[in-house]
Parts: structure tokens; C-alpha cells; sequence
């Protein structure tokens, strides 16, 4: 199959692409600026906020598949530049699903946990989204616009995305890696729990919805529900670092600039039971991510 994936240097979509690859697809990666990633696929430079470029980009590739899991992700960035956050939240995921319909391609929009307001979760795929802050506000959109031009389109919503090597900025086990093995203390929150994911089960997820051409709303997250706390210590566990490194804190006890949701987990019952690619539990995503980081350090 001919499948046309966005984000393609970053953390999720780096690992779609690869997958894709090992799988006999045929592959074009979508990224902003040079090609920062291996592989064999082709890449092409495009501003996914220049909308004429993405329209351009998806005709001449011509997919039966898009994937999409580019977007502008750093929450407190998103608050203090809504222009920005708005064209790559929901602009840029608009003009993806314009470009997938014209080439009658399914499409699998990539979300997040952070369209709940934390109020009550852990979440099911039926649960309403009550997104709070530009970060979240905009991913809603952006779903909303995945839907109104694909109305068959699959909302893949993932939370807390974590793999070794890391891409671009560092992610939240990368960087929670980075502190511990240098022996420094860190701060976690016990008070926001969440479903943390490695993006290599991430991204089977999403390439199995892509496969399929499976339509509607998909938690593909991690299956454990936990607080930071919680997956600072078992990461310590299996990494062989020192626990008393990490320091419980509140998120109220911080003064950040956009409002995070406290219990935004999600249920992972439908993935399970429909997806051969299955949501791993944390033990297992720790152990893979413990493997890779040591295969980089050449250990």
C-alpha cells in the first residue's frame, strides 16, 4: 500500500515510517526542513502550516493511507503562541485531511489525551472531550477538522509518548533518563495520572488502523494507569537508578503557563480486544525502552 506519513522526523512518526518500511509498504515522509532520519523512503521538505504545499505534496504522492502525527506538542509553548499553535494544530491538520480526501485516502489523525479536562478519567473512547488551554483546545479542532473533510477517518488519541533515541526536543522518559543517569534530582508530579506510551507501540498502533483503514475513535496509549511519580520509580527499577532521586510535587505547587488536566488517562479495552497490535502494559514498555537506550549506548 501507498501510505504518505507527516512528522516523519519526529518521535512517532520516524518509527511509523521505519515500520511502514519493514512491512513492504511504499513510503513518503512528510517533515519540516532536511530529512533527520534513516530509512529508504522517500522524504519531502514541507511547512505543514502552507497549505497550498501540503495540497501539492499529497497529489503528487498520491496516497491510499495518511497518517498524521505531526503537530505542535509543547503545551506551554502552545499558551504563550496561539497564532502558531493554531496553524499547527488544526490548520496543518486541516489542509493533511483536505489533501486525503482529494486523493480518496483513509486517514488516521493522531490526538491526545489532553482534549479531557482531567476531571474524571481514566477516559473510554466515548467519553466527551472538554479540552482546557490552546494546546488542547487546538488538538480538539484538529480532530474536528480530521472529521468534517474524512468522515471515516480513525482519531488516534495517545498521551505521554516516550522512546529511546529521542527526536527533536527530549521526551518525558528521555529526558527523566538523561537526569537519572547523571545522578541529578528531579521533580515529578503526583498528582497528574496518565497513560504513558512508547512510541514504538505507538506507532504499530497506528499503522495497523492505517492497514485496516479502520474508521472512529482509538485510545493508542500505554494499557497502565499511573502518575509521574509512579513511572519515574519503575523506570528507576529497571534502569538501575536511584529512586531517592525523584522528588513528589504538586502540579499547583508550579507556576506553568498552561493548565494541564489532572487524571487524563484513557481506557484501553476496545484497542485491546480489536487490535492485533496491542497496548503494552508499563513493565513491558520499560523494558523495550531499557533495551534500546542500552543498544545506544552500545551495551
Amino acid at each position: 500500500m501507498r501510505f504518505l506519513v507527516t512528522g516523519s522526523n519526529g518521535l512517532v512518526g520516524s518509527r511509523v515510517c521505519a515500520l511502514l518500511e519493514r512491512q513492504g509498504h511504499e513510503v513518503v515522509g512528510l517533515g519540516r526542513g532536511p530529512r533527520r532520519t534513516g530509512g529508504s523512503h522517500t522524504y519531502v521538505e514541507v511547512d505543514l502550516t502552507r497549505e497550498a504545499d501540503v495540497a501539492a505534496a499529497l497529489a503528487s504522492a498520491s496516497p491510499e493511507v495518511v497518517i498524521h502525527p505531526a503537530s505542535m506538542t509543547e503545551v506551554d509553548g502552545c499558551e504563550k503562541d496561539p497564532e502558531a499553535a493554531y496553524a499547527a494544530n488544526v490548520t496543518a491538520a486541516a489542509a493533511v485531511a483536505r489533501g486525503a480526501r482529494k486523493a480518496g485516502a483513509h486517514l488516521v489523525h493522531v490526538s491526545t489525551d489532553y482534549v479531557f479536562d482531567g476531571d474524571a478519567g481514566p477516559y473510554d473512547e466515548a467519553a466527551l472531550p472538554n479540552p482546557r488551554g490552546v494546546y488542547a483546545v487546538t488538538k480538539h479542532m484538529g480532530e474536528q477538522a480530521a472529521r468534517t473533510f474524512v468522515p471515516g477517518c480513525a482519531i488516534a488519541r495517545t498521551a505521554v509518548v516516550y522512546g529511546w533515541p529521542a527526536a527533536g526536543r527530549p521526551n518525558f522518559g528521555a529526558w527523566l533518563v538523561g537526569a537519572l543517569e547523571k545522578g541529578q534530582p528531579v521533580k515529578l508530579f503526583e498528582d497528574q495520572v496518565v497513560s504513558p506510551s512508547l512510541a514504538d507501540n505507538v506507532a504499530a498502533m497506528l499503522v495497523e488502523l492505517g492497514e485496516r483503514k479502520l474508521g472512529g475513535v482509538w485510545n493508542t496509549c500505554g494499557a497502565t494507569v499511573i502518575d509521574r511519580v509512579g513511572f519515574g520509580r519503575a523506570l528507576c527499577e529497571v534502569f538501575g537508578f536511584d529512586a531517592k532521586l525523584i522528588t513528589p510535587t504538586r502540579m499547583a505547587d508550579l507556576k506553568l503557563a498552561s493548565p494541564r488536566p489532572l487524571r487524563s488517562a484513557m481506557k484501553t479495552d476496545k484497542a485491546q480486544a480489536q487490535l492485533a497490535a496491542k497496548p503494552l502494559a508499563l513493565a513491558e514498555s520499560l523494558a523495550r525502552f531499557h533495551a534500546a537506550w542500552k543498544a545506544g549506548q552500545g551495551g
